[in-house]
């Protein structure tokens, strides 16, 4: 793609989640999230694929669908209340109908169906945009109305995020799909706790926004997209494959991993709120998404393909360093004994 379109397309997405994140007026917020969705389209369809270009037009129907009833919503509840600001969601229907329409944009249970094939369409660095710089927007709002959402709803589609993330990730080959079934188990962790403590959502947001970006980066730099070329990433960058094992361990919520930390502060937040069933099932449930963490982790660094021996060394020779990935692996795997200090900023 052309650099000056491909850099007015970034400023459209970052100017549209901006704009969204700092309004206090319902329109203003709907504008930011139509930028943003404008802005992603073109980026979507740059492979001139048709797999792209249904991707492409997924995406299109299924956020329009969402921002028009979410302007509805908006619309309905400024005629019943006389106000527009983004605080002020005290009658119900209105409410229920914001609550769906987030949920569509996040890919929150049951509303998650469009997540896995379109990602599973776009090429490695359209689906890390699509996985973490989209899911800012919708969750900044869901942030600000967290305290008026309807609490047994949104605890309903978290707990179930969180079994459908693990139960589709299971048989999955490719790793695009599989991220993609692990961004639906993390968002569900999300929507739990925000109705509650909207600081944890934003530290799970936070982490989980690094642990993608450094699985897709390091994806990125092995030329990984199913589970068999990730098993002979170690040819290409063996350290990178050892982190790739790391980082996996941390979307799984293992220890002294990153990834613990959030899972760990929400499952107390939970029992707090006198909730133990379901913090034993959300546990019980992201052992489902451990089990195919582990089962990639096993294959990329325990085991041996058949290859020849002279494919063996294009690590001493195709080296590509990248400062963005080595940051990003430090703050997915290296957060926990700092947990402190972390919670303390939030």
């Amino acid at each position: 793609m052309n650099p000056y379109a491909m850099s007015v397309l970034l400023s459209g997405l970052s100017t549209g989640s901006i704009l969204t994140m700092m309004s206090n007026h319902w329109f203003l917020a709907w504008v930011g999230l139509e930028i943003n969705t404008l802005a992603i389209i073109p980026l979507m369809s740059k492979m001139h694929h048709p797999r792209a270009t249904e991707a492409a037009t997924k995406y299109f129907l299924t956020q329009a669908a969402a921002s028009a009833l979410l302007l509805f919503a908006t619309t309905m509840n400024a005629w019943q209340t006389g106000e527009w600001t983004i605080i002020n969601m005290q009658t119900t229907t209105p409410t229920m109908m914001l609550t769906t329409s987030l949920m569509m944009k996040l890919a929150v249970a049951p509303f998650h169906l469009w997540l896995t094939d379109i990602m599973q369409g776009l090429d490695l660095m359209t689906c890390l945009i699509l996985s973490t710089w989209q899911k800012i927007a919708p969750m900044a709002i869901l942030l600000q109305t967290s305290s008026e959402m309807n609490h047994t709803l949104m605890i309903l589609m978290g707990s179930l995020s969180i079994i459908v993330g693990g139960w589709g990730g299971l048989n999955q080959p490719q790793l695009r799909k599989m991220m993609a079934y692990s961004s639906i188990a993390h968002l569900g962790w999300m929507i739990i706790v925000v109705s509650y403590s909207p600081q944890l959502a934003l530290l799970n947001l936070w982490v989980y926004l690094f642990m993608t970006s450094s699985m897709f980066l390091m994806m990125e730099n092995t030329y990984s997209t199913s589970i068999n070329k990730a098993a002979a990433s170690w040819m290409k960058n063996p350290p990178l494959t050892l982190m790739f094992m790391v980082t996996l361990m941390a979307l799984g919520g293992l220890p002294p991993t990153s990834g613990f930390l959030p899972k760990w502060l929400i499952l107390e937040e939970i029992i707090k709120q006198n909730m133990a069933p379901i913090a034993t099932t959300a546990a019980i449930s992201s052992l489902l998404s451990l089990f195919f963490y582990l089962r990639l982790s096993y294959m990329t660094s325990l085991t041996t393909p058949p290859t020849p021996s002279n494919s063996k060394m294009p690590w001493r020779f195709f080296l590509r360093p990248n400062k963005a990935t080595a940051m990003t692996i430090m703050l997915s795997t290296t957060l926990l004994p700092i947990s402190p200090t972390v919670i303390n900023m939030f």
